[in-house]
């Protein structure tokens, strides 16, 4: 499917919030997907990943969490500014910027308003678990290796959309208890949530700018990300 791409303002608590929005060319209405940023910032891989939906007929919206600081997207040799960069956000704000997006998206003449999903990665996908926490407006949200979502499970009785959450079990960042814990957490909350792990796999092993890349597990999850969002967002 042809896509075309531009850069937009949004209206947001702390001023105009910067964002890459990737779209299919067909007329009509269609499914949107706001995609989350790693902590390294609104780079190239995440405008990437909004492509790709796009060509799977998503309206795709990639928001810059960061549009409050200056020097805001760095590389992925650069950890120590990007936990900088990612302790700066704060999660009533990160909420409220959330929302923000959601309502770009809801009036946005291509995008049916009842079909709007999530996904993240790295610090995106802890913000996509939050959104789904609190924004109804969410019908599907699929987390990629949150780091962090154990901490905020007690927001988790009120998701009422489907989740998808991806982890990997030899992943630094996120001990396999906490992944544990939030399987068990969600099961025994009658969530709808389903968590694959992959085995061997590192933190980040969807990107592949990143030397975690895992690419016969990165394609795996892709093509469940596909399958989930068709069956919640396109049906």
């Amino acid at each position: 499917m042809e896509v075309t791409t531009e850069n937009v303002k949004i209206s947001a608590p702390s001023g105009s919030m910067s964002a890459f929005v990737a779209r299919p060319t067909a007329p009509g209405k269609h499914p949107a997907v706001v995609v989350v940023m790693e902590a390294f910032g609104l780079n190239n891989h995440i405008k990437d990943v909004a492509k790709r939906l796009a060509a799977e007929g998503y309206v795709a919206l990639a928001p810059d969490m960061y549009y409050r600081e200056k020097d805001n997207v760095v590389g992925y040799d650069q950890l120590p500014e990007a936990i900088r960069l990612m302790m700066s956000l704060k999660d009533d704000s990160i909420i409220k910027d959330m929302d923000a997006a959601i309502r770009y998206l809801q009036t946005h003449p291509a995008v049916r308003s009842d079909r709007i999903g999530a996904t993240g990665f790295c610090m995106g996908g802890r913000i996509t678990f939050l959104t789904a926490c609190h924004n109804s407006a969410v019908k599907a949200a699929a987390p990629f290796y949150g780091g962090g979502i154990g901490g905020i499970l007690g927001d988790a009785g009120k998701i009422g959309c489907p989740m998808l959450l991806f982890y990997g079990d030899r992943d630094a960042f996120i001990p396999n208890e906490e992944v544990e814990k939030v399987k068990s957490t969600l099961a025994q909350l009658g969530k709808r949530a389903e968590v694959k792990v992959y085995g061997g796999a590192p933190h980040g092993f969807f990107c592949n700018e990143r030397d975690s890349y895992r690419p016969a597990d990165a394609k795996d999850a892709w093509g469940r990300l596909l399958s989930f969002f068709t069956q919640h967002l396109k049906s």
